[in-house]
């Protein structure tokens, strides 16, 4: 494997609208780099914290090269390199334990890269402790969460990828959570409620297994959420969950099913737009989008984005869909300004 110094990327300053959390006390360590590699998998032993990583991609050959990390975590998009060439990307991930769900296994100590693509091609890689790290953290269930497994994913373990170095995606979703569950599980609300900074971004979707909560109680546990984002310096941001893939005869998703209306007959997603507007928390219309496109897509083509195929789920996505919906995120992010264009990946 060819070897190459590069410098780092120097620091930019990133809109006011995300917090800067502090440089961590091991930051005057040198920086790792690609001795800690192999042809298609790096190991950084570093405990948990936010780390840039800056990799040169490519060389004699011409390569294509991806970058997950941690679990299943998609943090740099498929890259291609003519032979001979190198290009140099950044990122910056969050580092913690447990390393995908709040609930699921430790996982591997340390930071953890995996190189895919068609063909992959690592030159160089340097990892450093980010100086300023900008945040979002997700709070949701299995739709959004790190999946374990394949052929499963949820968007917020794809969004990474869209997000330049210096906004890192600290997803603490879990699958089969609800409101309820959420808020009474010390190792959910009671862990992530204490790690929110001034300035964090914080989407909460939750609704797909609040599937006997009534109005009432849904949104009280909703103001809850907000109210401790806010109580944290935190900016809570409300996303109305993606819909089943549940068409009618006549090609439209306009039934409970689709939109997660509840067995109690409550409008789940109704009920978020409504808490928003109350409180004054930006929407993010997950569910409107998701059903405009899934519609769009029809039947047959719709089946990609879920798991129907592999599993006849209608419910939860693929790793395309996920990849799918994580860009309609990061579209919104950018729209309501959360995050500047500039910092986020696009095509």
């Amino acid at each position: 494997m060819r070897r190459f110094n590069i410098a780092l990327l120097a620091a930019m300053t990133l809109s006011t609208a995300l917090s800067a959390a502090p440089a961590q006390a091991h930051d005057r360590t040198p920086p790792l780099g690609i001795a800690n590699c192999t042809a298609t998998a790096c190991h950084f032993d570093v405990p948990p914290g936010t780390y840039d990583v800056t990799v040169r991609l490519g060389g004699d050959s011409a390569a294509s090269t991806a970058v997950t990390g941690e679990t299943r975590r998609s943090l740099l998009p498929e890259t291609a390199t003519a032979a001979g060439r190198t290009v140099t990307r950044s990122f910056t991930v969050n580092v913690r334990t447990p390393e995908g769900e709040p609930t699921g296994p430790d996982g591997t100590p340390g930071l953890d890269l995996t190189l895919g693509g068609t063909a992959p091609a690592l030159a160089d890689i340097r990892v450093t402790p980010a100086r300023r790290a900008h945040r979002i953290i997700l709070i949701g269930d299995s739709t959004v969460c790190d999946q374990p497994g394949d052929p499963y994913s949820g968007w917020g373990q794809q969004l990474p990828q869209f997000l330049r170095k210096g906004v890192s995606v600290a997803n603490y979703a879990d699958s089969g959570e609800s409101t309820v569950t959420y808020l009474a599980n010390p190792l959910l609300w009671g862990t992530v409620q204490p790690l929110i900074n001034p300035g964090d971004l914080v989407l909460v979707q939750l609704a797909h297994n609040d599937k006997t909560t009534d109005e009432t109680t849904y949104r009280a546990n909703l103001e809850t959420l907000i109210a401790g984002i806010r109580e944290k310096g935190g900016r809570p941001v409300l996303v109305t969950p993606i819909v089943r893939r549940w068409f009618n005869a006549d090609g439209t998703l306009n039934n409970n099913t689709a939109l997660l209306v509840n067995g109690l007959g409550v409008d789940l997603p109704g009920v978020v737009r409504s808490v928003a507007a109350a409180e004054g928390v930006t929407l993010i219309d997950l569910t409107a989008q998701t059903k405009t496109l899934v519609e769009s897509l029809g039947v047959e083509g719709s089946k990609a984005i879920y798991l129907y195929n592999e599993k006849k789920d209608n419910t939860h996505t693929s790793v395309h869909g996920a990849t799918v919906y994580a860009g309609l995120v990061r579209d919104a992010l950018v729209a309501g300004h959360l995050v500047p264009e500039d910092r986020v990946r696009v095509g």
